[in-house]
């Protein structure tokens, strides 16, 4: 009764990694575009501010495109992910 019990925990467990794993999968194709609408309000990831798409400073660290309120706040960040 145990091995069972155990079994279909570690398969309910095995079902939610890979389902996240695949979405995350799914979402790294399109992480490089930016969408068309310049109002989308975007989060600074540095200070958190939210500024419009269309007005932010974006810059590309890693293959990935990150969006900015400020020159400072991207090379900070940049400073922060090199080391």
């Amino acid at each position: 009764m145990y091995r069972i019990i155990f079994i279909l925990i570690l398969l309910t467990v095995l079902y939610f990694l890979l389902r996240s794993a695949i979405r995350e999968f799914k979402g790294r194709g399109a992480s490089g575009r930016l969408p068309v609408d310049k109002d989308q309000m975007v989060q600074d990831p540095v200070c958190h501010v939210f500024v419009p798409r269309g007005t932010a400073v974006t810059e590309v660290i890693g293959g990935q495109t990150y969006c900015f309120c400020s020159r400072g706040c991207a090379a900070t960040f940049q400073k922060r992910m090199t080391g």
